[in-house]
């Protein structure tokens, strides 16, 4: 096995880096105050300053676990305790933050091979401990709280050690990772293999491999190179009833597809050890450029033709984000200075253009082969009436695609609720989903007195549908962390009923988690969900994994009359 170069470096606290957090540009700070009123700051509290409850991880355990994964593997300080207290949501951040409404784990455990994964969850089971599988801890939607429920007490079964290449066949073009590798990890390891993985997310820094299967992750160029759960040809997954052995290398005709089992089970089913995945030649050449469409309706039109119709099957670009125009809006009054925004709209301006719809278009791969699939791609842009804005455009997201997690934690300081969601549907019905959405956030929050900024862009393209992702920005309603989140949560159930009712999957890559799991039903169906409770009932018969997360508590659902 070859071994991560050092492992993730501790997760920081109520931040997603430790690096100083940049002033809010003065273009920001006049937008958000053109658009959203005066702003109170919020700044966070000084971790050294929130304090922790006793925990309630009894001598006994304590002992128990310590022999499995040696003293050292066994935590129960305040600040490893803190560092796992949450996930990465605006809820999230706002509690650790202030302190205020944390789930605090008693324990944080770090084992360091599969065998001490199988006897960790044993010791769980004999001495009834919760346990939440941690890997980047960036789930949105609750997917990593650890609420034991009634459990005697509540481990998180931190993923960090558990990280690096098991193996790589290049005849296959296959890797094989431990559940802990972060995405820059994985690439690191697999480019002196001249080979590459191309998952690339937002939470990309910090995120893992396992938790990318875990949770059902799709990566910014997903129309391209396909979601996670397409890339994953095998995995194991330890579960307190043994250990399942998923996947064959290629398709098979073996019953249902036991993989998915394990992808998109949230830690909740068992703890995936290992991960086999489809990789890729590193690409030689990576193109990214902008273009302005003339609206949305036109741009829909474009990046469903190239999906469907496009003279081959990998017609349509490995990246395609399309903005709608208030995101197109928010995106050039936040350039720079303003000087470029000024020459976009004079460049628009020669070209008989004002408004529309801002695309970013990327191809990855052999050079010829990234050639051949942009002309093909261009000739379809063109026909559409889009607007050539240069590979500076597109190259300047690339560089800058990452920067959104680190942009919130200013955001949060300078008082601003900064929260996204997703869904997905079929193209008929994406242009009432988008308006449904929009319409809902903004009547929820303006009725709290908050009128938000609301916008999103269309990406993860396939022939049916695409997925639309929708930012928030509004001023925070009030200045404790209780109401701040209750503000949040109105807004974010009435966004999600709309969706609903207008056709959308309730997550495209966010998983169930917690936030999710109240609707459930409504997409999966009464048995549906009894059969997850079923699957959760064969392998964690004692409920001790991740409890509360993707499956909903409570009973079956009744049997209809006979």
């Amino acid at each position: 096995m070859t071994a991560s170069s050092a492992g993730p470096s501790p997760r920081p606290i109520a931040r997603w880096s430790d690096e100083p957090i940049p002033a809010l540009a003065p273009p920001v700070r006049a937008f958000l105050r053109a658009r959203l009123g005066d702003l109170t700051p919020a700044p966070a509290t000084d971790p050294a300053d929130i304090e922790a409850p006793p925990s309630r991880l009894d001598p006994a355990a304590r002992d128990a676990l310590a022999q499995v994964l040696g003293p050292d593997a066994v935590r129960t300080d305040r600040l490893a305790r803190l560092r796992l207290a949450a996930g990465s949501s605006y809820a999230d951040l706002l509690r650790l933050r202030s302190g205020d409404g944390l789930c605090w784990p008693d324990a944080v455990v770090a084992p360091a091979t599969e065998d001490q994964v199988r006897r960790l969850l044993a010791v769980s089971e004999r001495h009834r401990l919760a346990v939440v599988p941690v890997g980047g801890g960036t789930s949105v939607v609750g997917g990593v709280e650890p609420d034991g429920g009634g459990a005697a007490a509540t481990v998180c079964l931190d993923l960090s050690r558990l990280a690096g290449l098991v193996r790589v066949d290049a005849t296959d073009r296959t890797a094989t990772f431990l559940p802990g590798t972060t995405g820059p990890q994985a690439e690191s390891l697999l480019a002196p293999h001249g080979l590459a993985l191309g998952h690339v997310p937002q939470s990309f820094a910090r995120a893992s491999l396992g938790g990318y299967a875990a949770t059902r992750s799709a990566g910014q160029a997903s129309t391209g190179f396909g979601r996670f759960d397409a890339m994953v040809v095998a995995l194991r997954l330890v579960t307190p009833r043994g250990t399942l052995v998923l996947g064959t290398g290629t398709p098979n005709a073996t019953g249902p597809d036991l993989r998915h089992l394990a992808i998109g089970s949230e830690g909740a089913f068992g703890v995936i050890t290992e991960v086999t995945v489809r990789v890729r030649p590193a690409p030689q050449v990576r193109r990214y450029e902008g273009w302005m469409l003339p609206d949305l309706a036109g741009g829909l039109g474009l990046l469903r033709d190239l999906v469907q119709d496009g003279p081959r099957a990998d017609s349509a670009p490995d990246v395609c984000r399309l903005s709608d125009p208030q995101e197109t809006e928010v995106q050039l009054a936040l350039r720079g200075s303003g000087v470029q925004a000024q020459a976009l709209d004079a460049y628009l301006r020669v070209r008989r253009r004002s408004g529309g719809c801002l695309a970013v278009l990327g191809w990855e791969g052999a050079a010829a082969t990234v050639r051949q699939r942009r002309a093909e791609a261009v000739a379809a842009v063109k026909a559409a009436g889009g607007v050539w804005l240069g590979t500076a455009a597109g190259e300047a997201w690339r560089r800058h695609r990452f920067d959104a997690p680190s942009q919130r934690d200013a955001l949060l300081d300078a008082g601003v609720l900064v929260e996204t969601l997703e869904t997905a549907t079929t193209w008929s019905r994406l242009p009432a989903l988008r308006e449904a959405v929009r319409s809902a956030l903004v009547d929820a929050l303006t009725r709290q007195g908050t009128p938000p900024v609301v916008f999103a862009h269309v990406s993860h393209v396939y022939p049916t549908g695409a997925s639309v992702y929708t930012t928030v920005l509004a001023r925070r309603a009030r200045p404790d962390a209780a109401g701040a989140r209750e503000q949040w949560r109105a807004a974010k159930a009435a966004a999600t009923e709309a969706l609903l009712a207008a056709g959308g999957t309730l997550t495209h890559h966010h998983a169930v988690g917690r936030d999710h799991t109240p609707w459930l039903d409504r997409e999966l169906g009464p048995l549906g969900v009894d059969v997850l409770r079923g699957v959760k009932a064969t392998l964690d018969p004692a409920g001790v994994l991740n409890p509360g997360v993707l499956v909903p508590q409570g009973p079956p659902a009744a049997l209809p009359p006979a």
